[in-house]
């Protein structure tokens, strides 16, 4: 029993030893964006960042629910969960590596020499042994790093895999939220399109009684038909636009908006209150914490780990083979006194001649971390870009949008003018058709800037790497 205690000591030994790493000291290289954002909208980034969780962001209660409904049933996230899955058990895999793996095994070995075979004896041998241990097989000690190492690259990679996961939640309430701001636009301009073909329709069918009577031409007859031709087309082609809206948000919830009991009434787009100015930031405050760069950040860490490895590859590997238990000849002598059995074999190897096969798998590490410097930093840039042109686009669209909403108004008290002078014989009908015309485009217009302005609020929100619900879940497993 004493030298089972050796040799349970000295695995505890080598797990104490493996402490020593080659690994480089991770430095977070320096975001290579200003530190402020341009001057265009930097009064709009002047209130620090604080996560938002995106049922207090999006205020319809419609969206709210369909929002919900693609987090639970979107088949592309439940991918991305099962991918967090997969690299978390490899991390597990990789981790356990860095401790002893002990097994129980029970045997019995049986053989027989026949007579005249053996050069010890002219008669038959028959032996048998029945052994019963505990055995340590093959543990490194990690006297240079090389297996913490690759458990901290596993590590990284799979912190990695958690952020995208979480950018694609980000990705995917942004695009629920685009699809169903899509789809509002194109119901209101649908009913717009309905309002003005029953308008037009009856312009023509007036038309059509004037020429009978010889106060309109045919020429004034055949402007009306080609007026009203042309909106049935538009409506026609809203008609087919927002049914591909409908499918692409029945894609992203998981299933089918029809099949969904319960939805809340939701708000038209004039009611929308999707408001970011307090999600507003510095780009140290906000965009390092975008999971996107979050993500490569885990990837350089990764990189930086598997350079250790690399490096550790060129010193002794050191390995321990043990088993502790008894031995006898008989299954009932088992556990009689004096039948304890041992062995104790450490191996030592040391890379000769790989023909720079180690060489070549350093450079290689170097190489992909560089690859990871350069990655990191062109996330962080193009994050920048990203926030500062949706947020110099909101005070662009605003002024746009206030601009198209007086327009649309004046367009239709023309439009009122005209058709009472036209009704009083003073206007022609070609003057009432351009009216219509410019009075449906203003109106068509303003629906789709408000759209547009609404979803470039949806995209800050994705842009600022904000839901703090995801985050609190996600963020359990860093450092």
């Amino acid at each position: 029993m004493i030298e089972q205690h050796k040799i349970f000591a000295l695995s505890l030994l080598a797990v104490v030893l493996g402490g020593c790493s080659l690994m480089p000291n991770y430095q977070r290289p320096e975001a290579p964006v200003p530190t402020v954002w341009p001057d265009t909208v930097r009064r709009q980034a002047a209130g620090a960042a604080a996560r938002l969780e995106w049922q207090d962001y999006f205020t319809d209660p419609r969206l709210r629910a369909l929002i919900a409904v693609a987090l639970e049933n979107n088949r592309d996230l439940r991918i991305a969960t099962a991918r967090i899955a997969e690299a978390r058990a490899q991390y597990g895999v990789q981790q356990a590596d860095r401790l002893p793996n002990l097994s129980l095994n029970a045997g019995r070995n049986a053989s027989l020499t026949p007579a005249g075979a053996s050069a010890f004896s002219p008669n038959a041998l028959h032996s048998q042994r029945y052994d019963v241990n505990v055995s340590l097989v093959s543990f490194e000690l990690d006297f240079w790093g090389r297996v913490s190492s690759l458990s901290e690259a596993a590590k990284s990679s799979y912190l990695a895999t958690e952020e995208a996961q979480r950018a694609f939640r980000l990705s995917l309430i942004a695009d629920v939220a685009g699809a169903y701001l899509s789809l509002l636009e194109l119901r209101e301009r649908t009913e717009l399109a309905e309002a003005t073909v029953k308008g037009r329709g009856e312009t023509r069918d007036l038309v059509s009684r004037r020429r009978e009577v010889g106060v309109s031409s045919e020429l004034d007859f055949l402007q009306a038909e080609g007026a009203y031709q042309a909106v049935l087309a538009e409506l026609a082609n809203l008609q087919r636009q927002q049914a591909a809206a409908e499918n692409l948000l029945n894609l992203l919830l998981g299933r089918s908006v029809s099949e969904i009991k319960d939805l809340p009434a939701g708000r038209s787009l004039a009611e929308q209150t999707i408001n970011p100015d307090r999600m507003a930031g510095l780009p140290a405050e906000v965009l390092l914490q975008r999971p996107d760069v979050l993500a490569a950040e885990q990837r350089l860490m990764a990189a930086n780990a598997n350079i250790g490895a690399a490096r550790a590859a060129f010193f002794p590997r050191v390995s321990l083979t043990a088993s502790a238990g008894t031995a006898s000849r008989t299954l009932a002598g088992l556990f009689d006194p004096g039948s304890g059995a041992w062995s104790f074999q450490p191996t030592i190897s040391l890379p000769l001649f790989d023909a720079g096969r180690n060489s070549a798998n350093l450079d290689i590490a170097a190489a992909r971390k560089v690859v990871a410097v350069a990655d990191y930093e062109k996330t962080i840039q193009q994050a920048f870009r990203e926030v500062a042109d949706l947020l110099n686009a909101r005070e662009r669209l605003a002024e746009q949008l206030a601009a198209q909403q007086a327009n649309a108004q004046a367009q239709a008290q023309r439009l009122r003018l005209i058709e009472a002078r036209y009704r009083a014989g003073i206007a022609n009908h070609l003057e009432v058709l351009d009216a219509q015309r410019e009075s449906f485009a203003a109106q068509q217009s303003t629906l789709q800037v408000q759209r547009i302005l609404l979803a470039t609020a949806t995209q800050l929100y994705k842009a600022l790497g904000q839901d703090g619900d995801a985050a609190g879940k996600s963020g359990g497993g860093k450092q």
